[in-house]
C-alpha cells in the first residue's frame, strides 16, 4: 500500500498544504478544483457554464497525470455558491460522460469557496 502524489503543471498549483491528487490502493482522489486556467494564469469568470468546463479540464489533467481517465470516475462532489446554477452545472457536467456512465455524486450549496469562485469539484476515480 504505497501512496503516490499526483502532480501536473496542466492543473492549478495547490494554494495550501495539499496535493492535486493522491493515488492509493487503485484509487485516485483529487483535491477540489476551481475554474483556474493555468494557460492564462487567471480565474475563469465568464459564467457558470464556462467555469464548470474549466474545472472539468483541470480534473481531466490530474486524471491524466494519474494515468486514468474521466470514464473511471466513481464519485464526485460538487460545491456551488448558488444552487440556482444546478441545471447549468448539470448540463456541462453531463457532457463529459459517455453512455450515461455517471459516477455517484452530491451537489451542495456553500456560503463561500476559495478565491470566491462559483464552483469547485473533486473526484475519486479508479486508477492502477
Amino acid at each position: 500500500m504505497k501512496k503516490e502524489i499526483i502532480y501536473t503543471t496542466k492543473a492549478p498549483e495547490a494554494i495550501g498544504p495539499y496535493s492535486q491528487g493522491i493515488k492509493i490502493n487503485g484509487l485516485l482522489y483529487t483535491s477540489g478544483q476551481i475554474p483556474f486556467d493555468v494557460n492564462k494564469n487567471e480565474l475563469v469568470t465568464t459564467g457558470i457554464k464556462d467555469e464548470v468546463h474549466q474545472v472539468m479540464k483541470n480534473i481531466i489533467a490530474i486524471l491524466d497525470a494519474g494515468k486514468t481517465n474521466i470514464n473511471n470516475i466513481i464519485k464526485t462532489t460538487i460545491f456551488v455558491k448558488d444552487l440556482n446554477d444546478f441545471n447549468d452545472v448539470n448540463e456541462v457536467y453531463a457532457s463529459y460522460f459517455t453512455d450515461e456512465n455517471y459516477p455517484a455524486r452530491e451537489c451542495v450549496e456553500v456560503a463561500r469557496l476559495p478565491r470566491d469562485v462559483n464552483v469547485e469539484i473533486s473526484v475519486i476515480a479508479l486508477a492502477n
